[in-house]
């Protein structure tokens, strides 16, 4: 380790404002990563777009603008997406602000702090414990300063920084004090790249996502053989002009693409988003909140976390009747004083002892998370010696088994915090000699007591309060009713750990688990970290091994922390959750920040990331419900007609026009999916997402599909039956006979929207009893959704002005007939499908948890 106390003044404000005007500031790229051009480029070029863009454009063709209406869902799409992202972009910007390191800088020989981007080259920056390295330098300045490199080697043991090393951007302090000199800035530094591409608003990859766009991939290659089935039976075998071919041909293939999925999805997330801001919560990755829905464990830090930051001093208790008490508060005063950085322990000690001695340091070991003590060495004005004090845990610096070791377990068992106060005799940062010196307090039981500069002397215990949230009690019962484990995890002692988990119902202090004796063997440690709920002195890379054990068992980790010693885990972790106080390393690395450091705000985390998926789940049935029964529907009727021109029988040709088909999903998809994705959920997601929906939606699909092709088969019999009719009275017309013809062709084309009108009502009544289904369990609100959609299909088929616009006609009571019994049978039979699939996925969910 390397140490010195020489003090550079840094640079003076002209030069400064020189470098400033050189562009040489740390300035660096937009943290969103994109431009709103490129935002409103990225969802106007979808291939959502671009298949109803080309079905609208032949839509178009035919001037029949009426039948274009579902082109809305183009600027629908594209409109949604592009706020969604542009409300990311300046999240992320504000979470860049929020979480952003801003460093101690030192101009005119005054330390003053920051923003990063004021940085310049040259300057000269004082670090401490968990400061984050904003650019890269080099060491000028070094009190045992050690630094963690693994956000950028993946190397997890801390660096010690001599004079003269290399300091990368990107790392953060570990332990020990500093300063170093900027000498690249801006893009120049080494993490420059790597946190642009971090802060970049991507939709990173997830089974929801993906699961989408692999159900569109498939349907676009769908798209190709139904449409060319189509226009052939419509152009050719039907020989319908190429008008209505068209068009027949576009209401066939627009019900196929599950554009309102895509819709959907960014709603759901962009609502998800700006609830989560509400709550002073900022989401660093979108699809963070989709993994939310799937934790089942909760690995959460004690201090900062389910206890409040700041600490109260109860007492020092001296053990050593030969110390004067008033001599170990005055060198407590003093070593709070003189830690610059100094964390709530300290800070409870300074507050309860302002009056500093006027004494210097002649040495300092900064505290390390792996040997859980610090040290100071003091000198007077005068030069004399004033001992060499260190504080730190008692269970690591004392023999288990001695008086003072029982007392520190006594006390920190009813929840108190207990540091240890010793002499040593020599100066604190002396190299330790590794060998078990008789002379050292049980020398060969620890090897932290191994890293001790010299032999100890315990002086005094101080003793802390700590104060539990008064939220954290509430937390943790909501996710004990949600089935999600809460396991604590801390470097405290285990007692202490476990009687503050004790105190919020979970276990009880005898058997909260002392991380030193933890197996190191992976599935020996998941069966011990699934077993127990509190665990006290547990390293930083032991929280990592836990969450990684835990994550091999199969379990949805979070972790939730706010220090330096939790940001290995929280990066591991599925989802990391920091405390807006924190380290800036630790929010740097965390999906999710708490900003307002409430522990109580996790539980609406959770609860929004189950409603997006849950909600997403449930109108994914619906979409793709629609597709199922339009591929199914159009290939019926290809083939059909392929069929029937070989038996030269009458032709049949696609029943609906693209109006149709754009109003049977206002009621039994649109509305009803936007509003059940808004909808509380609060089911825990779980894998095979695609899997889940296909096989509900499949079979729906495929009763929808053949009850509405039956039904035509039956309308369109009687339609055949009346093209003949009427062609036969033209013929023997005996005059007038143009009048005749328009007549009949009148006569035909009323008889030809009757037809539709009654099999689009198959179609719908039996897509809305599939709403039906998907809405269960029942609320007043489901109710009344359910009878609004029926209303609103009742006016619209029986409004003399609805019929005009949507070119329907349900005036023939035989054919209205047909209809009511195949939507009967159609209904009846979505009904027992459900039941029987039902019971099937609960036998299935029954097995895996078995297994499990």
């Amino acid at each position: 380790m390397s140490t010195t106390t020489d003090r550079l003044p840094g640079l003076t404000s002209a030069e400064v404002a020189e470098r400033k005007a050189a562009g040489q500031a740390n300035v660096t790229p937009d943290k969103s990563g994109r431009s709103v051009a490129d935002i409103v480029k990225a969802n106007v070029f979808t291939r959502i777009n671009a298949i109803l863009g080309v079905l609208f454009a032949i839509v178009a063709f035919t001037g029949s603008f009426i039948n274009g209406l579902f082109g809305l869902l183009i600027i629908a799409n594209s409109g949604i997406g592009i706020i969604q992202e542009v409300r990311a972009k300046k999240t992320l910007d504000r979470l860049a602000i929020v979480g952003q390191a801003r460093p101690m800088v030192r101009r005119d020989g005054v330390a003053q702090e920051v923003p990063s981007a004021e940085v310049v080259l040259g300057d000269i920056i004082e670090l401490g414990p968990g400061d984050q390295i904003v650019v890269d330098g080099e060491t000028v300045e070094s009190e045992a300063l050690d630094i963690d490199e693994s956000l950028l080697t993946g190397e997890a043991d801390a660096v010690d920084k001599d004079l003269g090393d290399e300091i990368m951007s990107g790392s953060f302090v570990v332990s020990g004090s500093g300063a170093y000199r900027a000498t690249k800035v801006g893009a120049d530094a080494y993490a420059a790249k790597l946190a642009a591409e971090a802060s970049k608003f991507t939709m990173v990859s997830s089974e929801l996502r993906s699961g989408i766009d692999k159900i569109l991939k498939v349907i676009t290659w769908l798209l190709i053989p139904a449409g060319v089935l189509t226009i052939v039976n419509q152009l050719f075998i039907s020989e319908n002009g190429l008008k209505t071919a068209l068009l027949g041909m576009v209401a066939a293939l627009v019900p196929m693409v599950p554009e309102g999925l895509v819709l959907m999805t960014s709603i759901a997330f962009a609502v998800g988003v700006i609830r989560l801001g509400q709550r002073q919560c900022l989401v660093n990755e979108l699809p963070a909140i989709e993994g939310l829905a799937r934790v089942d464990v909760v690995c959460t830090d004690k201090t900062g976390t389910l206890t409040e930051n700041g600490m109260r001093l109860s007492e020092i208790r001296v053990v050593d009747d030969s110390v004067d008490p008033a001599l170990v508060q005055t060198a407590m005063a003093a070593v709070a004083a003189a830690d610059p950085r100094p964390n709530a322990s300290i800070q409870a000690v300074a507050e309860a002892y302002p009056d500093a001695p006027g004494w210097s340091t002649s040495a300092v070991l900064p505290f390390s998370s792996a040997n859980k003590f610090s040290g100071i060495s003091f000198v007077d004005a005068d030069g004399a010696d004033r001992g060499n004090w260190l504080i730190g845990a008692p269970d690591v610096l004392l023999d288990p088994e001695s008086r003072i070791a029982e007392l520190a377990q006594e006390l920190g068992s009813t929840g108190l915090r207990i540091l240890l106060v010793a002499t040593c005799d020599v100066l604190v940062d002396t190299e330790p000699s590794r060998t078990d010196g008789a002379g050292r307090p049980g020398s060969g039981a620890s090897e932290s007591r191994s890293n001790l500069p010299g032999e100890i002397t315990p002086v005094g215990l101080i003793v802390l309060e700590q104060r539990v949230r008064p939220d954290a009690r509430d937390t943790i019962e909501y996710f004990e009713s949600q089935n999600v484990e809460v396991k604590v995890i801390s470097g405290d002692n285990a007692l202490s750990v476990g009687a503050v988990a004790s105190s919020l119902g979970l276990g009880d202090p005898e058997h909260a688990v002392d991380a030193r004796k933890l197996p190191t063997e992976q599935e020996e440690l998941a069966r011990v970290v699934e077993g127990a709920e509190a665990f006290g002195r547990v390293r930083p890379d032991q929280k990592r091994a836990m969450v990684t054990a835990l994550q091999g068992e199969g379990h949805t980790v979070a972790m939730t922390g706010d220090g330096v010693n939790d940001v290995l885990a929280l990066k591991d972790a599925d989802i990391g959750v920091a405390m807006g106080s924190g380290s800036s390393a630790a929010r740097s690395v965390a999906q999710i920040v708490l900003l307002d450091n409430k522990f109580a705000t996790l539980p609406y985390v959770v609860g929004e990331g189950r409603r997006v998926i849950g909600n997403i789940e449930r109108v994914s049935n619906l979409f793709l419900t629609k597709t199922v029964y339009a591929v199914l529907l159009a290939l019926l009727v290809g083939v059909g007609g392929l069929v029937v021109k070989a038996l030269d029988l009458a032709p049949i040709s696609y029943p609906f026009q693209p109006i149709h088909v754009t109003i049977s999903a206002w009621f039994t998809i649109g509305v009803p999916a936007f509003i059940l994705s808004l909808a509380p959920n609060n089911e825990r997601a779980k894998e095979g997402f695609v899997r889940r929906v296909l096989t509900q939606a499949i079979p729906n699909g495929l009763i929808i599909g053949l009850a509405t092709f039956i039904c035509f088969m039956f309308v369109n019999r009687d339609y055949s039956a009346a093209v003949a009719s009427y062609t036969g009275d033209v013929l023997l017309a005996p005059s007038d006979t143009s009048a005749a013809i328009i007549g009949a062709s009148q006569a035909i084309g009323a008889q030809q929207t009757q037809a539709a009108t009654a099999t689009l009502a198959v179609m719908i009544a039996c897509a809305v009893y599939v709403l039906a289904v998907v809405a269960r369990p029942y609320t007043w609100w489901k109710y009344l959704l359910i009878a609004v959609s029926v209303l609103a299909y009742v006016l619209i088929f029986t409004v003399p002005f609805s019929q005009r616009m949507f070119h329907l006609d349900s005036s023939n009571g035989g054919m209205m007939l047909v209809a009511l019994v195949c939507a009967a049978v159609g209904c009846a039979a979505i009904e027992i499908s459900s039941r029987v699939l039902g019971r099937v996925l609960e036998r299935r969910r029954a097995a895996d948890l078995q297994d499990a």
